[in-house]
């Protein structure tokens, strides 16, 4: 992972030391150049979860094309980086969607606290904390129990078509909802934790359906169909609305 990242680096720096370095802040202060000897054209990318717009640019772009292409596109860049919603980070008072249901957050902050202590009752985050910032904490409460709900609903759907789950991992994925592989292993976002119960019943029976049909046939569908009563619906969710789960957590600017 680490030589993949400095790959990238040194494939920028050589770029800019050869072309230049467009200023793309006069564009948008969020738009970032990204090198890509995969990419056969220049193309617009948004990460939903950095909140920035990149521009991938093959390595041979010219600087003037680059900036020209980004240019070019001005307004719908600003048009989609101003809809992105707003971010809600996971402090005292905030209310946030978990499992579908509304849930405020609470902090108790005591300098004389020896630990944090997180607990969820009656639709509150109960914090008890001698940090003065416990984000961190409560967000890994709560993929503590995404994992915890999205393992046991996963195991119960592939106990109903007699396949079986090797694991189940949560992870903050970038842009994949789930994945899994051929040997049983089964990786999900923890963000689903903020998605509608029938969106997240979805992506959950998805990758599941996947441990019989690793394609999108007409019979993966039916599958998915068979293991999720309102796919379509949760399906549709994502699709549309999908991008939204990214603002949970983030700081705001």
């Amino acid at each position: 992972m680490w030589d993949d990242v400095k790959n990238l680096v040194q494939r920028k720096k050589d770029w800019v030391t050869k072309y230049g370095m467009p200023n793309l802040a006069r564009i948008h202060p969020d738009l970032e150049l990204k090198i890509s000897p995969q990419a056969r054209r220049m193309a617009l990318r948004l990460d939903n979860k950095r909140r920035i717009m990149y521009l991938v640019v093959p390595t041979r772009t010219r600087t003037d094309k680059a900036y020209g292409f980004a240019l070019q596109y001005q307004d719908w860049i600003k048009e989609n980086m101003s809809s992105l919603p707003a971010p809600v980070p996971l402090e005292h008072g905030n209310i946030i969607p978990v499992f579908g249901k509304k849930v405020r957050i609470k902090i108790n902050y005591d300098p004389n606290l020896k630990r944090t202590s997180i607990l969820l009752r009656n639709n509150v985050i109960h914090v008890s904390t001698n940090k003065e910032d416990p984000s961190r904490r409560i967000e890994r409460f709560l993929r503590n129990l995404a994992l915890e709900k999205i393992e046991k609903i996963a195991l119960r759907k592939a106990a109903c078509i007699d396949v079986e789950i090797k694991s189940v991992n949560v992870r903050d994925t970038k842009s994949r909802w789930g994945s899994c592989n051929h040997e049983g292993e089964i990786s999900y976002s923890w963000r689903l934790i903020f998605a509608p119960r029938q969106a997240m019943d979805y992506v959950i029976a998805h990758e599941v359906a996947h441990l019989t049909h690793f394609d999108h046939s007409p019979e993966f569908w039916a599958l998915c169909c068979r293991l999720s009563a309102s796919y379509r619906k949760g399906r549709e969710w994502m699709d549309k609305c999908g991008h939204t789960l990214w603002r949970f957590g983030q700081k705001e600017e």
